[in-house]
């Protein structure tokens, strides 16, 4: 007993004194970069689980035994381990090492230095930056053997094309996968919130991509959403405002009345003249036909001149008599003409807003993250706008040590009023912007009383236009007659109200120390309801009394993923090895019809319309499955190595040639941790190279659209006689399986002078063979065509990716970013079923305006050859070649007619050079960062600019044609201007024109406040900012937009790119 109280007794002081022996340290850790407080930094007791984090000053106090160290970390920084005391002043310094980054990559994560593969991040700051509602906008010019080309502007309308590394197919897709937080992602990017990602992650190659299979043949965007932060929670308010304005020039177009008469009058003349009328007559006959409404004429005079004088004198001017606008009388009632100018009617400036909040939270054991964002986007042109309400919650909790489970639900409601697919389109002059934008500056919009007063319609509540038919001032229009695009951007609607629900759900076990199973299940549900009416006032459909269609489209997609994981280290050695299962399915449905003569223009129903038009539906059902595996091998932190291997199958092919095999490999070395290398200004130093094969499946027709049935024959029903009738559309083709592409790349990742400089630099090598290439088929044979596996291509180049920290101190930082791609594209193999012509001694075929030659590029233009214009005659001229008896060519010579010209190969639209470039600079609270995007090279064909190069009556001239070939000019290398001149802007290489372009791409300007100034008031951060996207264009002509189309085509069909600068503000707290 006694001996017992003792030992209690010694115990009691024992402890006394070891609680005595505990003391209270506190101090602030500050990063060494700016000075800034370092908020969540970790505080832990060496050899113990106590701890703390730090505050949002950076200040902390905790509890040790005397004696004791201190272990400090952060994540992005150089963890220290420093020996407790009072008062402590930690200065923490940013981890230079650039290769130890951790990357989003297929199905988990890597660290940079262990990745053998291809890949670039883009994250949330640089995202933040563009204020676009299309998230992949924000790659634009950031990322090497990226390309993104936008045909519209439109708010809310995606029509945008994006290339990794080039076009892999003639016939087949090739637009990248993009995966969002773990599983593929099928709705629209409009309605992922920009705000809610954390990073983009862009996968090039194979030993990156391959593990998505066939989908991930073309590359893969990897979209990571926000998480909670460990160890602290937030919520953040961001509110902006901005103004949109037009992002393009118009073309340098004839826009003064009497130029435009002159410009016609001179045509007539010189046709009068050809017929061999003299001066005196050429010149009344000329007078006479201007105005008229015969096919001379341009139907309207909106010149007064005295009576018996010509509008244009015999010296070809204007007559200095005659005064803008002019009154006349029809039909008893007095009407004004006088010109308006249709651009300026057609563009306006608008407003953006938007508004978000995000609440973020994280313990030791869960994280929440969760957004609400409101987007209003007023469009540049009338009656376009796009609203979108997106909202996001995202969790995930610790349940047990080895039960980790989580939840990722989004949801987007979006309403868009839009111009249009014709109108907006490559619907030539029937579409509403090109009509508006390439109407001659002689028409009136609006129909006038005699006073000049535009007449209103009380019952449309709009102002009265004229739509050139004769109907209410009796004048006719020969360009777009019987139309008014603004009364119809303004009376007309399009709209669309869609609506996507996304939920991802994951359960994670661990067992057995170094396995982990992860089952990742989503599914998207998204659909679309559009509404249209075409008013029954003005236009084609006012006899009909108005037109209204309606369709709805659904999409749902399905995910299932089951991996399984063993991690395991000893040693020197780092092993993983992932095997997994997954299954895609997508369900697609659409439905549309529209009825004319309706009740109300007020009720857009088919139930408020009589006269039953068309309708139609469709339907589609996609699957894909695959079973994977990959190996990753680590010795000592410098030698790496991965091989994958991925079984696919897909519904479009038979089922005996439905599953393909595909793998890749990849080497690495970090050459700098390696003794024999003492190269002072090299921190590190990284060498790789890949390769693999991934397959294709994603074909489409290019007469009908996609295919998901390619080995079957398909058929279109019709109306027989008012009986349904098949029509035989495309051939199947049991043997039809998967397009192969090998893709090897090769390239170095460095970091230099303590990391002032870091990049890059790849070499990629891709061949596609087995092509899924369609064979049209004669008219005997009943099919349009089919599909076969014939044809190779390859695509090469090099990748430059440079970041360089050129001023790097406390309250001063300035750095500029550079990426370079330079691209080649080759047909290497044809079906000799499909080299049908030879042309400058390349076999291949014709395909519209390009040629498909085996040993030249995709998107070869095909086309004769300018010859520059007689000199005595002001004709246009073309090369056409010279042949012998035996047909053999012996030179070339020139030719005034067009028909004999010979065609050649003109150059390809794909351009050897692109990428973009920038500069970041900081300075206390202060940020601004600039960059560009460009391109160099490349041909594109600008049917615009040859529009408006020849005699069309209405349609607007080109200030070159005042340059036009004339006996006072005869050195111009522009024909001359005549009327029913057919082949004065003939297709040819003359409007060929350089692809290159510099864009101003975006700009940021922010101010973060004070810390001591606002954390009286609770707030940890505050920011005001000014930010501008899509600012400015440089091309080879006013007005050319290169950026249209990866192939070449451009036009001013397209709604015009929005040029938006914008202020806001970020609260914290």
């Amino acid at each position: 007993m006694e001996k017992r109280l003792m030992t209690f007794i010694a115990c009691l002081f024992l402890s006394l004194g070891m609680a005595l022996a505990q003391t209270q340290v506190s101090g602030k850790v500050t990063s060494a970069e700016d000075g800034e407080p370092v908020i969540g930094a970790s505080i832990k007791v060496a050899g113990t689980n106590t701890g703390t984090v730090t505050d949002v000053d950076g200040n902390f106090s905790l509890n040790v035994p005397a004696g004791a160290k201190l272990e400090i970390s952060y994540i992005g920084m150089n963890s220290q381990t420093v020996k407790a005391g009072s008062n402590m002043k930690i200065v923490m310094n940013p981890d230079n090492k650039a290769l130890d980054e951790v990357i989003v990559v297929a199905y988990g994560t890597a660290k940079k230095s262990a990745f053998t593969g291809s890949a670039a991040v883009m994250k949330t700051e640089d995202i933040a930056k563009v204020a676009d509602s299309n998230p992949v906008q924000a790659l634009t010019g950031k990322v090497s053997g990226v390309q993104i080309n936008t045909q519209t502007g439109q708010p809310g309308v995606e029509n945008f094309k994006i290339r990794i590394r080039g076009i892999s197919s003639i016939n087949a897709g090739s637009t990248p996968l993009v995966i969002v937080d773990g599983s593929p992602w099928d709705g629209d990017m409009n309605d992922i919130n920009p705000n809610d990602i954390a990073s983009m992650t862009v996968l090039k190659d194979a030993a990156s991509a391959a593990l998505y299979g066939a989908r991930g043949a073309n590359g893969v965007v990897i979209i990571t959403t926000k998480t909670g932060k460990e160890g602290s929670s937030s919520i953040t308010v961001d509110a902006k405002w901005g103004s949109n304005s037009r992002a393009t020039q118009d073309y340098k177009y004839v826009k003064s009345p009497a130029k435009y008469y002159e410009t016609w009058y001179k045509g007539l003349y010189n046709y009068a003249k050809a017929q061999g009328m003299g001066n005196e007559s050429a010149v009344a006959w000329a007078n006479e036909n201007l105005c008229s409404d015969s096919d001379y004429g341009l139907g309207y005079n909106v010149y007064t001149v005295p009576d018996g004088q010509y509008l244009i004198g015999s010296n070809g001017r204007i007559n200095p008599n005659a005064t803008l606008g002019r009154v006349y009388n029809y039909k008893g009632q007095d009407f004004m003409i006088t010109p308006d100018d249709w651009t300026d009617a057609t563009y306006q400036n608008s407003l953006r807003q938007e508004y978000a909040i995000t609440a973020t939270g994280s313990t030791d054991k869960s994280s929440f993250y969760g957004s609400a964002n409101y987007l209003s986007n007023d469009g540049i042109t009338k009656a376009s706008n796009y609203k979108r309400f997106t909202g996001r919650l995202k969790a995930d909790f610790q349940l047990r040590p080895w039960l980790k489970m989580g939840g990722n639900f989004s949801y987007s409601h979006a309403n868009t009023n839009y111009l249009s697919t014709d109108d907006d389109g490559a619907a030539g002059s029937s579409g509403n912007v090109f009509a508006l934008t390439t109407v001659a500056p002689i028409y009136p919009l609006y129909v006038r009383d005699g006073k000049g007063n535009i007449l209103y319609n009380s019952e449309a509540k709009l102002n009265v236009y004229d739509y050139g038919d004769g109907e209410v001032n009796g004048m006719i229009r020969p360009y777009i007659s019987q139309a008014n695009p603004l009364s119809s951007n303004q009376l007309d609607t399009h709209n669309q109200e869609s609506n996507t629900f996304n939920a991802v759900g994951f359960a994670e076990i661990r067992f057995l120390n170094d396995f982990k199973f992860t089952s990742t299940n989503s599914v998207m549900d998204s659909e679309a309801r559009s509404t249209l009416t075409t008013n029954p006032y003005y236009g084609q459909y006012a006899a009909s009394n108005g037109q209204v269609t309606k369709a709805h489209t659904r999409r749902w997609s399905y995910n299932y993923q089951q991996l399984l994981d063993w991690h395991h280290a000893f040693d020197k050695h780092d092993v993983d090895i992932m095997l997994g299962h997954e299954y895609y399915r997508t369900r697609y449905q659409s439905l549309d019809a529209y009825k004319t003569n309706m009740y109300s223009f007020d009720i857009p129903e088919l139930s408020a319309a009589v006269n039953a038009g068309s309708a139609d539906s469709y339907s589609d059902d996609y699957n894909t499955e695959g079973w994977f595996g990959r190996v990753q091998y680590n010795y000592a932190e410098k030698y790496f190595g991965s091989v994958s291997y991925r079984r696919d199958a897909s519904s479009r092919f038979a089922p005996e040639n439905r599953w393909g095999n595909f793998w890749s490999f990849g080497a690495a070395w970090l050459i700098s941790k390696e003794k024999f290398f003492n190269v002072s200004w090299i921190d590190e130093l990284k060498l790789k190279a890949s390769y693999g094969e991934q397959g294709n499946d994603n074909i489409q027709d290019p007469i009908y659209g996609w295919d998901r049935y390619l080995y079957q024959n398909t058929y279109d029903v019709v109306n027989s006689n008012g009986q349904p009738s098949l029509v035989p559309k495309t051939m199947g083709n049991r043997d039809i399986t998967w397009e192969k592409g090998g893709n090897f790349n090769a390239g170095i990742d460095f970091s230099l002078f303590r990391s002032r400089l870091t990049g890059s630099i790849e070499y990629f090598y891709r061949k596609t063979t087995d092509m899924l290439f369609y064979f049209p088929l004669p008219t005997s044979f009943g099919y349009g065509g089919y599909y076969a596996n014939i044809g190779d291509m390859r695509n090469s180049g090099f990748e430059f990716t440079f970041d360089g920290a050129i001023i790097k101190t406390k309250d001063l930082t300035w750095g500029i970013n550079l990426n370079l791609t330079t691209y080649g594209n080759k047909i290497t193999r044809l079906p000799e079923e499909r080299k049908t012509a030879t042309v400058d001694g390349i076999r291949g075929y014709a395909s519209t305006n390009y040629f498909i030659g085996e040993g030249k590029a995709l998107y070869n233009w095909y086309m004769p050859k300018y010859a520059g214009v007689d000199p005595e005659t002001g004709v246009a001229l073309y090369w056409k070649d010279v042949k012998d008896a035996n047909g053999n060519v012996t030179g070339e010579e020139k030719t005034d007619k067009y028909s004999e010209a010979t065609e050649h190969l003109c150059g390809t639209a794909l351009a050897p050079v692109y990428g973009g470039f920038g500069t970041n600079l900081t300075w206390k609270g202060l940020d601004v960062s600039v960059n560009f995007t460009y391109q160099i090279g490349g041909k594109v064909y600008d049917s615009t600019y040859a529009s408006a190069m020849k005699l069309d009556n209405g349609h607007i001239f080109h200030a070159d044609m005042l340059n036009a070939w004339s006996e006072d000019n005869k050195g111009s290398n522009i024909p001359r201007i005549q009327f029913n001149d057919t082949y004065t802007a003939s297709q040819s290489d003359r409007f060929l024109t350089n692809a290159s372009y510099l864009t101003l791409q975006d700009f940021t300007i922010g101010y973060s406040l004070p810390k001591q100034l606002i954390q009286s008031i609770g707030l940890t951060k505050v920011r005001l900012y000014v930010q501008g996207n899509n600012l400015w264009l440089w091309s080879k002509r006013q007005g050319l937009d290169p950026r249209q189309s990866i192939s070449g085509e451009t036009t001013a069909a397209y709604y015009s790119p929005i040029r938006t600068i914008s202020g806001g503000v970020s609260v914290s707290f």
